[in-house]
């Protein structure tokens, strides 16, 4: 029983453990929300790979307590609740000895009274006659009757004697056979359930440990994770991450140039005199080169207040460039899902059509102005940061961070010189078939109709835009999910799709 309440104990304080290292992870690692993005530097993930160990940790910590509590505690308390019985069955036996043993002494003690006081009353009786038979005066009748009682008392003495001597012998039996055979029978039985106590004790001993020693694999995988976490920080991707992160995009400020005010006061000085006319226009540009970047370098100055814009024009150009480029990244996930729910729902409308007894083709057609109507306006919605997607006006030179948009041909016109002014068209590598009709608002974009041929001189790079060209010669971009595209067999990549 105290070896029990160690192991309770010892569980208590295990589970204590595993439940304060669950909270300490809990707090460390909170929850995020679906906006937040994924930690990116090396020793952010280290520290949360280090937490997920620790969690697994705690977890072995509780399958520690939890292997105690079934294979010691709860034995142990078994067991226990077995030897009290058993314990008090053998000592209810000896007890029943001892009061057969007493009984035997009893009966033994009361046949020796009896003769003794048998064998008293018979001397009594003996001289009672001895003095009546010596005695003259005394009657024949007299002498006669202390003799029958004579008689009779030895006789009742004998028969004592014979009682006493046969309880004797019986008691020194059951005497010799308590003291001999049962008692020790008893303690015999008590020995052996006592050594199987210690085997238990024993047994226990060694679960108590194996309840450790199981888990240690385990958890040197934890230990080895941990180390492996820290062995995977590595400072110079972090400092670039920081770089990358935080980078503004602005020139350094040029050269000041030299500003002569002497000029006034050597008026007359012959024209071999050294003198440096104002240059008014650089002094302004180089001011206003200064001006532009100064405040938007928070690490050293303030950080603007106010409200962020929509166009992001209140970041510096690399960070406006990055924020408009994930805003086309999630413009575009939406119109991809419009665009599927358009396909399905053509699909199920073609379904309709040629087994009318599915379903009415005309119950779709709600569905699909709305979706049709949702893409429209996420197209509308995609041009304005196409139009800013460049942080100074100009679109970035990396072309994994090319945008995803039709490029506008009169907003820049020196940004997209190549694109647009070419002194010959380009050639058309096939030719498309509007499926619906685009107003093309936007600049530049087309506008078509339903059913519309058209030239394709420029296939779609991803970003869900191609570029296409009338029989008269206007161009522009239109959205591929609009379009029915063949291209031609010999140009590069011609595929068919829709």
């Amino acid at each position: 029983e105290k070896y029990a309440k160690f192991v309770k104990e010892r569980i208590e304080i295990e589970q204590n453990y595993a439940k304060q290292l669950r909270n300490l992870v809990k707090k460390y690692c909170p929850k995020r929300s679906p906006k937040d993005e994924e930690p990116r530097f090396t020793s952010c993930i280290a520290f949360f790979n280090i937490l997920n160990e620790l969690n697994d940790y705690a977890g072995q910590r509780e399958v520690v307590a939890e292997e105690m509590g079934h294979r010691v505690y709860g034995e142990l308390m078994r067991y226990s609740h077995d030897l009290k019985t058993e314990r008090k069955m053998h000592l209810q036996e000896g007890r029943k000895a001892q009061q057969y043993l007493d009984m035997c002494w009893k009966q033994m003690d009361n046949s020796k009274k009896k003769f003794e006081r048998e064998c008293r009353e018979a001397e009594k009786a003996q001289q009672s006659y001895e003095r009546l038979d010596n005695d003259t005066n005394a009657t024949k009748a007299d002498v006669e009757k202390a003799k029958q009682q004579l008689n009779l008392r030895t006789h009742m003495a004998d028969e004592n004697k014979n009682e006493y001597a046969a309880q004797l012998q019986n008691f020194n039996g059951e005497q010799h056979k308590h003291y001999y055979i049962v008692i020790p029978q008893i303690y015999k039985q008590l020995q052996e359930m006592d050594e199987r106590r210690t085997i238990k004790l024993s047994e226990c001993y060694k679960g108590f440990a194996d309840s450790e020693r199981k888990v240690i694999p385990i958890i040197s995988k934890c230990l080895e994770g941990m180390i492996l976490a820290a062995k995977s920080v590595d400072e110079h991707r972090d400092s670039q991450l920081v770089i990358d992160c935080f980078k503004s995009g602005f020139e350094p400020p040029g050269d000041f140039p030299f500003e002569d005010y002497s000029q006034n006061i050597y008026r007359t000085i012959s024209d071999g005199t050294i003198s440096t006319p104002k240059q008014e226009g650089m002094r302004i540009d180089s001011k206003t080169t200064v001006g532009k970047a100064k405040g938007k370098l928070w690490l050293f100055g303030k950080k603007p207040k106010g409200p962020a814009l929509e166009d992001f024009s209140h970041l510096p150009p690399e960070q406006r460039r990055k924020k408009l480029q994930q805003r086309i990244d999630e413009l575009n996930r939406e119109l991809q899902k419009e665009t599927d729910q358009k396909d399905a729902l053509i699909k199920m409308k073609d379904v309709y059509e040629k087994n009318p007894q599915m379903g009415d083709p005309g119950s779709l057609q709600p569905k699909l102005t709305e979706t049709m109507s949702n893409m429209d306006q996420l197209l509308r919605v995609l041009m304005l940061p196409l139009l800013h997607c460049s942080p100074e006006g100009s679109y970035t030179d990396d072309a994994n961070q090319e945008v995803r948009g039709p490029p506008q041909q009169h907003a820049h016109p020196s940004e997209f010189d190549d694109e647009f002014e070419d002194d010959d068209p380009l050639p058309a590598i096939g030719h498309c078939k509007a499926i619906y009709p685009f107003d093309g608002h936007n600049e530049g974009t087309l506008a078509m109709k339903e059913g519309e041929i058209l030239y394709i001189i420029e296939e779609d790079k991803g970003d869900g835009w191609t570029r296409a060209r009338r029989h008269n010669g206007e161009e522009g971009y239109v959205p591929t999910s609009y379009i029915d595209v063949t291209l031609e067999k010999n140009s590069k990549g011609a595929v068919t799709y829709i």
